[in-house]
């Protein structure tokens, strides 16, 4: 697996920030906003190919973690989906901007901290880790080396029914 380049997201996703694309999704869980902790929300944005995926992703983690252990280990701080800019000191568009990306645990899995330091490179996130790739969700903590709160939809995987 490896990061898409942006002519690949585009021909697989279409044009970003294309609201046509995008579907709300339930949350299995509620998350809470990782800058405003006392909100939680249940819904959010996501293109409408890889939605599913997504649920499912965390779906699976709430069946090997239980909701303790996600709010203990924060998995349930949510640090964005959707959001139409740019990459940060960047001049391409955010992976965010097509809804197939989003952040977990932003302040302890920071853009710029390598990934031996972040939160989701001890042992106990491995499981989580494993669920958003088997997925269709790659992690920039394990393929760049930092950024490790960034999960992004690196395939299209068919519904199951």
């Amino acid at each position: 697996m490896k990061i898409l380049t942006v002519v690949q997201i585009t021909r697989l996703f279409g044009k970003q920030c294309d609201e046509t694309n995008f579907v709300m999704v339930t949350l299995p869980f509620p998350m809470r906003l990782a800058w405003d902790l006392k909100t939680t929300i249940t819904r959010t944005r996501f293109h409408k190919l890889v939605a599913h995926q997504f649920v499912a992703a965390l779906k699976e983690v709430l069946k090997v973690y239980g909701i303790a252990k996600i709010k203990e280990l924060g998995i349930d701080l949510f640090g964005g989906a959707f959001n139409c800019r740019l990459m940060r000191g960047g001049s391409e568009p955010s992976r965010h901007s097509w809804a197939i990306a989003f952040d977990l645990d932003p302040e302890r899995n920071g853009l710029r901290t390598r990934f031996n330091r972040a939160q989701f490179s001890k042992p106990e996130y491995k499981p989580m880790l494993d669920i958003f790739s088997k997925h269709g969700f790659l992690n920039y903590g394990v393929i760049r080396n930092n950024d490790a709160m960034h999960f992004e939809a690196f395939e299209i995987q068919p519904k199951l029914k």
